[in-house]
């Protein structure tokens, strides 16, 4: 009865670890089926996740308009658009959820926008422009092809 307690209380025991390293350690990010990182946040920091992702996406566009006009200006503005004052308006309590390879990933990814607003300031160099489009793009194709948002 006493060996049968126990081997219960350990069994409750594993699963409550394992629960707790899940939730708490990896902030609330699992794998999913299809291999991503599921983070599950609530419904408005889920907004505000997909509102920036969709800010990038809205840069991108612009900005490749902006190299194909041979605009550098119009590049520098949509650019600064998403570089790192874009975070400011991240609550600590979202950011403390999210997964340390997400951020670090997110944080070079404004970091990028930032260096290419500033080359194209500098240096109105179509090519050279398209070449840091293109490596930050690597960022969002890696991003979306490792996470995944849920609530």
């Amino acid at each position: 009865m006493i060996k049968r307690r126990l081997m219960i209380a350990a069994i409750l025991i594993t699963i409550l670890t394992a629960g707790f390293y899940t939730f708490i350690i990896k902030c609330g990010a699992s794998k999913n089926t299809d291999g991503r990182t599921t983070i599950t946040l609530n419904k408005t920091e889920r907004a505000l996740v997909l509102q920036e992702m969709r800010a990038f996406l809205s840069s991108v566009q612009q900005i490749s308009q902006g190299i194909s006009d041979d605009d550098m200006e119009m590049v520098e503005q949509h650019a600064r658009l998403s570089g790192r004052a874009a975070q400011a308006g991240m609550p600590v309590t979202l950011v403390k959820k999210l997964p340390m390879p997400f951020k670090k990933l997110g944080g070079d990814t404004h970091a990028r926008f930032d260096q290419l607003a500033m080359d194209a300031a500098d240096l109105a160099d179509r090519d050279h422009a398209l070449e840091q489009l293109s490596s930050l793009m690597k960022n969002c194709v890696s991003c979306h092809a490792a996470y995944r948002i849920d609530i």
